[in-house]
């Protein structure tokens, strides 16, 4: 096996160099949000007032009407995806509205009343936050004038949830559970699993009591039931973690999918089998500042006893962190997030003097494969990542899907795929 080469560390700290836990613990807690979710860091301007506002149990809807003046006829629900904290409008509207194509305008000039479901904290089960959807649905249906089908979906986790809802409430029956929805839309949404780097991971639970933020995060229910591979500890091996095998067990229960609209998805990776140019075994993040200096995390590498971290904060300890039998996730296509970069940028805000100074050299990683969010395979092998599919095929899970021309952020709401969904509403 080969290592990854380093570099000599400048400054090797000692002793002495050693910044003061607490401080550095107080610095983290007033400075640092590291926490790993797409879109921008901070909202750039409000977002305007809505129609209507919606109180949900365990959440929010925000309501943009094509014409307040005939009300509610056209409803698109769309829930949101995955974070710590609760649901805010002004971040949803940013990357849906002021990103590289303006969804909702989109959406409201065809005629459709855009709703946006909230959660009061993204990180709950996504069965919890299914009920938000469902109270939704329910509501969207008392107040509409007419009886034009619905269009429920959403973005990332989103589109898990109301999968979720609608399947649960056909399950259900009774005139209660009547979700009147005519398309089911998902946008970049892990049916198959989502990916975290087990490096970022790593250091997320390893700076925990210094700061808990990231590795609540990484812990959350939500997390917990997305991610194809987790970990609780810094040092624990890579598995399938028992929430989300009990969601994947809930969800076949009602039935994997609801049955009656028509099931529709989206990737932000590419079909053709071509990787993002993240190479394995590459070192993506490293610790400058004297208080981390030390810390280098890789991209993943197949094979046995592969080290994909070290880590050091504070102390002078130094240990790796290895991986067994993961397949080289990071490159392959599929929608991307800034993980590492992220990490060194949140680190970086923090003053010199701490010594959390820290460079990202790669800045993302594949976050949601292609082939998980067009619900056609698995993702525990290279081959079932990389391996080329068809722009129709009967393999997936979903009755029609469309992959995007390159592989780019997870979640980017592109003209590409956002027309090709509007094509299709009812």
């Amino acid at each position: 096996m080969t290592e990854p080469n380093e570099p000599n560390e400048p400054n090797e700290p000692n002793e002495t160099d050693e910044t003061d836990e607490q401080q550095i613990a107080e610095a983290l807690h007033s400075a640092a949000r590291i926490t790993l979710a797409p879109g921008p860091r901070e909202a750039s301007a409000a977002a305007p007032d809505p129609d209507e506002e919606w109180t949900l149990p365990g959440g929010t809807a925000w309501v943009y009407l094509a014409d307040p003046e005939r009300g509610l006829t056209r409803p698109v629900i769309l829930g949101d995806g995955f974070n710590s904290g609760p649901s805010e409008l002004d971040f949803s509207w940013e990357i849906l509205e002021e990103g590289p194509y303006p969804f909702i305008s989109a959406l409201r000039e065809r005629g459709r009343d855009v709703v946006l479901i909230g959660f009061d904290e993204r990180g709950a089960s996504i069965l919890e936050n299914a009920e938000v959807a469902r109270a939704a649905i329910r509501e969207a249906i008392a107040r509409r004038r007419g009886e034009h089908p619905l269009a429920v979906g959403g973005f990332s986790m989103g589109g898990l949830v109301t999968r979720y809802a609608l399947a649960k409430m056909e399950h259900e029956g009774g005139a209660e559970n009547d979700h009147q929805t005519g398309l089911y839309f998902s946008y970049d949404s892990p049916h198959r699993g989502a990916w975290i780097p087990i490096a970022l991971q790593s250091f997320a639970h390893y700076i925990r009591k210094l700061n808990s933020a990231f590795s609540d995060q990484m812990n959350s229910p939500a997390a917990r039931q997305l991610l194809w591979q987790h970990i609780a500890e810094w040092d624990d091996a890579p598995e399938t973690d028992k929430a989300r095998t009990e969601f994947l067990a809930e969800l076949e229960r009602v039935g994997g999918w609801p049955r009656r609209p028509r099931k529709i998805g989206v990737a932000n990776g590419v079909r053709t089998g071509e990787e993002n140019g993240i190479a394995p075994g590459e070192r993506a993040f490293r610790g400058k500042g004297l208080a981390i200096t030390g810390t280098h995390l890789y991209t993943q590498s197949a094979g046995e006893d592969q080290r994909v971290g070290q880590l050091r904060v504070v102390t002078l300890r130094k240990p790796q962190i290895r991986t067994s039998g993961l397949p080289e996730i990071d490159g392959a296509p599929g929608g991307t997030l800034e993980g590492f970069g992220i990490l060194a940028d949140e680190l970086d805000k923090i003053p010199a003097i701490i010594g959390l100074g820290s460079e990202a050299e790669i800045r993302e990683h594949c976050f949601v494969p292609a082939v998980s969010a067009v619900a056609l395979r698995d993702v525990d092998t290279h081959q079932k990542l990389y391996e080329p599919f068809a722009e129709h095929s009967e393999d997936s899970e979903l009755d029609e899907y469309h992959c995007a021309s390159r592989n780019e952020g997870h979640t980017l709401v592109t003209e590409e795929l956002c027309t090709w969904i509007m094509d299709r509403l009812p």
